[in-house]
Order: structure tokens, then sequence, then C-alpha cells
């Protein structure tokens, strides 16, 4: 799939050193550390020591993964994987020209891309988006329909296996036609504040006994929440333009994102201080949150929402 000719590196983190007048004198963690290929020796950049690495190959083993997984047809793909600055950044493009179709009632063609990229130096977050669209701008404006989009200024705000779902979502949504309520989904309006009724009442139901009512769970309603205004500031506002507006409205398509993104970020939040995770736990914690999305899907709470604008 990508090529990774000139991916057969790897990177890590090294102490810097001082030298003045002929000494040479370790410097402080506090200040930074140096990011090595290990190839090469290479330093390509100055991080902090808390930095989490995340290498190039891994971060294409879960995409890749993604698209094999659905229902893309890859036979005829075209891909893309450009590397800048000795490997300080790269940058992925695929495109699907099978399912090329049209949208917004016109007539051109538009073929299905997904563009990645991210970076070691910093210059660049890690940014990644898939849907229909004729040009685009990293800054997160498209010329079509966004589908997925994800960013993360740094590997410690990134989640690998979040990104991964929402692209598996994207490709389905492309490529199956059997999937008709999902693509349903994208057209369907939402209200924020059904949506909290929403996520309170199925993923977020947590009954007090004392009250002997439910109260839903603060924590994680404010974390769905969080990821569907995201959703839709990226997949229906302007983006990062949009940054400090909270859009009233959405899509079903954007609550499902968000349920879905949350069901593989199970560590992400609940476990952000912790250096050591049990990956027992971690797997428990997945499968249960991945549950409690398709018991939502089979909710009366959804149901309703698809029923009550069934206008198409």
């Amino acid at each position: 799939m990508f090529d990774r000719t000139n991916l057969n590196f790897a990177v890590e983190k090294v102490n810097l050193h001082n030298i003045y007048d002929g000494i040479t004198s370790n410097i402080s963690k506090n200040i930074g550390v140096g990011l090595r290929r290990k190839d090469t020796g290479q330093i390509i950049s100055i991080v902090k020591d808390s930095y989490n690495v995340i290498q190039y190959n891994d971060l294409i083993d879960e995409l890749e993964f993604a698209l094999k997984k659905s229902n893309l047809e890859l036979d005829d793909a075209e891909y893309r994987t450009i590397l800048y600055d000795d490997g300080a950044k790269m940058e992925l493009q695929a495109k699907f020209p099978t399912h090329a179709t049209t949208i917004d009632d016109r007539a051109d063609t538009i073929i299905p891309q997904l563009l990645f990229r991210s970076s070691f130096d910093r210059t660049w977050a890690n940014s990644g988006m898939m849907g229909f669209f004729r040009s685009f701008c990293y800054n997160t404006l498209v010329d079509g329909n966004k589908l997925a989009h994800v960013y993360g200024r740094s590997t410690k705000n990134f989640d690998v296996g979040a990104f991964s779902k929402k692209i598996s979502n994207a490709a389905n949504y492309i490529a199956t036609d059997s999937l008709h309520k999902m693509k349903g989904w994208y057209d369907t309006p939402v209200k924020r504040d059904q949506v909290i009724t929403l996520f309170k009442n199925t993923i977020a139901r947590r009954f007090d006994n004392v009250k002997r009512e439910n109260v839903g769970n603060k924590v994680v309603l404010s974390n769905l929440m969080k990821i569907f205004d995201k959703e839709n500031q990226h997949l229906i506002g302007a983006g990062a333009y949009h940054r400090n507006d909270v859009l009233e409205s959405g899509t079903l398509w954007t609550a499902y994102q968000a349920a879905t993104a949350w069901s593989t970020n199970g560590y992400a939040w609940a476990n952000a201080q912790r250096k050591e995770v049990n990956q027992t736990s971690k797997g428990v914690t997945k499968s249960n949150r991945e549950n409690s999305v398709m018991k939502m899907l089979d909710s009366f709470y959804w149901k309703e929402l698809e029923t009550s604008s069934q206008v198409h």
C-alpha cells in the first residue's frame, strides 16, 4: 500500500551535550532532549523529555489496517508517501478511484481521498482527513465533504486508534451501498440538546440510587460532547476557523463518529496521568465501550432521532 522505501528508520530520544572550552557536559533534560534517527545518528528535533514518540511505520500500520478492514476497493487505489527534511516530516495521500461520485448536486466527479501528515520536528501537528473533496488545505477547509478528521498538536493529544476507527467508518460510508442507514445519518440533522439527551440515556447513563433517577455520568458526557463539538466544527463548520464557536446542531453522523472515537479512546482520559496501563484492563475497557455504542445504536433514543428526520 503506502510506499515505505524511505521509511526504514526509527527515532529515539537521546541526551544532549554541551561542549565548552574542551569540556563536555550533559544538558539537563528539563531543557530538552534530542530526537535522533537510529540509522544515521542525525538529530532531527529537540523535544521535551516527556515527548511520546510514535514511529511513522506504526501510524501507517494503523491506517492500512483500517483501510484493509473496510469495504473499500483498494486494487486501483493510488498511494503517495512524501518525506521532507531528512524524515523530520511525513505526508500520506491516498485516492480511491473506484468510489468516485458526485456530491452537492454538482455535475463533476469527485474521487474520495485520505490525507494525513505528521512530523518529528513539531512543525506539523498530527492532522488527517478523509472524504469527498476537490481541493483542501491543512487549515482544515475543503471544497467538498469531510467524513473524518483528526488533529493533535502533540503525540500526547493524538490517539492513533481513534483516528483509525474514524477512517474505518468513513471508508465504509464511501464503499458500502448496503449501509443505507449510515449514509442517511450524514444528512440527518440533530440539535445539540438532543445529542446530550441521547448520550445521557445511553453511553453516559448513571442511575443515582438516592434520587432514584438517571443523573448521567458527567465525566463521560463531557468527553462525548467535547468530541461531538469537534466533529461538528470540522465536518460541518469552518474547521480551525470555527474553533471558538460551539455549533448548536450537528448530524447523526457526527454523533456516531463521536461515540465510536470515544469507544476506542478508552484510556486517553481516565489514565492520562498514568505512565503504565494494564493492557488486559485496557482491552476490557475498550470492549465495554464498544458494547455501549452498539447498545446506543439499538436504543429508543437513537431510533427516535433516525425516524423523526427521515424526510429523504
